[in-house]
């Protein structure tokens, strides 16, 4: 059985579906499943949106699961301590802290980065100690 090389694509790529996650879900242009619930309130649910909204939910699920398996509570805390303190950085260094739109943006990146890493962390672990994860087996259905 072929193992499946772990890389920058490959990390690249599942930032690519968090971020997608994310901001399909909500950002601020106005254009998310957030805005979509708000107007679907007024005029009633529809196959579309129920379908919309499952498809997003199964997403969270699998990113939040994986993370919180991958990283654990302190692996968490330290991901939420490194991105909020980048967060700080960058507000330090110029950003306009009054604009709440590009706070959000920014926000949401990293949100989306810390879903990526926990999806990732476990191949990367892997290859700096050379560790395999206990829950990982040889068989894949």
């Amino acid at each position: 059985m072929a193992i499946k090389q772990f890389n920058f694509g490959s990390f690249l790529l599942r930032l690519i579906f968090a971020l997608c996650l994310v901001f399909a879900t909500y950002n601020p242009s106005g254009y998310s499943f957030y805005d979509w619930a708000l107007t679907i309130i007024k005029t009633g649910f529809t196959p579309l949106f129920a379908f919309s909204g499952v498809v997003l939910l199964i997403g969270w699920v699998v990113y939040i699961r994986a993370t919180i398996t991958s990283l654990g509570l302190i692996g968490l805390i330290l991901a939420f301590a490194f991105f909020g303190t980048l967060l700080w950085l960058i507000i330090d260094m110029g950003v306009p802290a009054d604009s709440i739109t590009v706070l959000t943006y920014i926000a949401l990146t990293l949100l989306s980065m810390v879903l990526a890493i926990g999806m990732s962390w476990s191949h990367i672990r892997r290859r700096m100690s050379g560790q395999v994860d206990v829950n990982e087996t040889e068989d894949e259905f």
